[in-house]
């Protein structure tokens, strides 16, 4: 497996083994990450700013996540991004901070945010900005 779907496919397992509500935000063209989730049996929800012809299987909502609608992101044990524009990260953390629930990135490189969140391998560095307070053991400084 090469490139970018070996990058989707470590992200998608990862998440499917930590799991049980995800929400992919920035989906765009490539449902990859959500197919090796949805691949698991784990339900998988996506968002994006523009229209996205996806699978049936993958719920998606149109959504700005400048200006979020929370419901889109109701019940959401983690948010997760796949190379996101840097200016995205603030309201990224602001939504999963309301949400209380974690946040992973995957940045293309050696880009990061910030102090960079706390790191975990998964084939590829995922980086967490941050983590449900409901499970202290979780926390990242």
């Amino acid at each position: 497996m090469d490139g970018y779907k070996h990058i989707e496919h470590c992200i998608g397992t990862y998440i499917a083994a930590h799991y049980h509500h995800p929400v992919e935000i920035g989906v765009g063209k490539n449902p990859d990450a959500a197919r090796c989730v949805h691949d698991a049996g784990v339900s998988i929800r996506a968002t994006d700013i523009r229209p996205c012809l996806l699978p049936d299987w993958l719920s998606f909502s149109r959504d700005d996540i400048f200006l979020p609608d929370l419901s889109c992101y109701a019940g959401a044990d983690v948010l997760y991004a796949i190379r996101p524009a840097e200016e995205m990260i603030p309201p990224l953390i602001a939504l999963a901070r309301n949400l209380d629930c974690d946040l992973v990135v995957y940045h293309l490189g050696f880009e990061s945010y910030g102090n960079g969140g706390k790191i975990t391998d998964c084939g590829v560095p995922l980086h967490y900005y941050y983590r449900c307070s409901q499970n202290p053991s979780k926390s990242v400084d």
